[in-house]
């Protein structure tokens, strides 16, 4: 398998190169997330002539509740609730044994395996944040990357700073987050590696409110974060440290 976001990357705004569009051609299965997200994934395999499916592992999951941004469109990241990772994570190898039946049984025992090893994840994120009593769960995000994590782990995100990434936020609109967070009483802002943390940082220090800027979502990072499971322990330990 090879990921063409590379770790550290914005998938949002990704600029693929021709070597990315060489690999799709050589693909039997592209994963896109799908719902917006990476929509030029979908762009690049129709102009490199890939003739491999594309599976878009967040639409129509199922099992999955979808939760809404404030313009009215669904969020994409689902994957960082563990339960819809599990989701994805079956839907993969049902589509791989489709573009490889020989290899079916393979991929449907390397699944179950897999599954297992993110139930364990599950159970030790809700037991981090659990710990933490719930009126100190008030958090404000770089942008609108957590609420499936917020919502399965019992997290409230109270505003955002940015509705989306690439986007400034004016200095009436600044002002009325910082309100915002005094107001609510927020405990920590979750900025993520990829952004520049200047801004968090600043709100950070009008308001006296821990920042965290090392977090993951949208890319892994360095180990431990180089992987899906070491990236939510990663996060999960980063925020249950500033909420206390």
């Amino acid at each position: 398998m090879t990921a063409l976001v590379p770790k550290g990357g914005e998938v949002h705004t990704f600029d693929p190169t021709p070597s990315d569009a060489r690999r799709l051609v050589g693909a039997q299965l592209i994963v896109a997330n799908g719902l917006g997200l990476d929509d030029w994934l979908t762009r690049l395999a129709a102009d490199a002539g890939s003739q491999a499916p594309i599976v878009r592992v967040a639409e129509n999951l199922p099992g999955a509740t979808y939760l809404t941004d404030p313009d009215g469109t669904v969020n994409p990241h689902l994957w960082l609730d563990v339960e819809n990772a599990r989701r994805y994570a079956a839907r993969i190898a049902a589509e791989l044994g489709r573009v490889d039946p020989a290899g079916a049984a393979t991929y449907t025992a390397a699944a179950a395996r897999y599954d297992a090893r993110l139930a364990d994840l599950d159970t030790w994120i809700r037991s981090q944040v659990g710990a933490i009593p719930a009126p100190n769960r008030r958090v404000v995000s770089s942008h609108e990357a957590f609420p499936y994590y917020a919502a399965a782990y019992g997290i409230d995100v109270v505003d955002v700073i940015v509705p989306a990434p690439g986007q400034e936020p004016s200095a009436a609109q600044i002002a009325h987050l910082i309100e915002a967070i005094r107001a609510a009483g927020v405990r920590a802002i979750l900025a993520e590696a990829q952004f520049n943390p200047a801004l968090a940082e600043r709100i950070a220090t009008e308001t006296g409110v821990p920042v965290v800027t090392n977090l993951y979502s949208d890319s892994v990072g360095d180990p431990p974060a180089e992987t899906y499971d070491g990236l939510m322990r990663w996060d999960t330990e980063r925020i249950v440290e500033a909420l206390r």
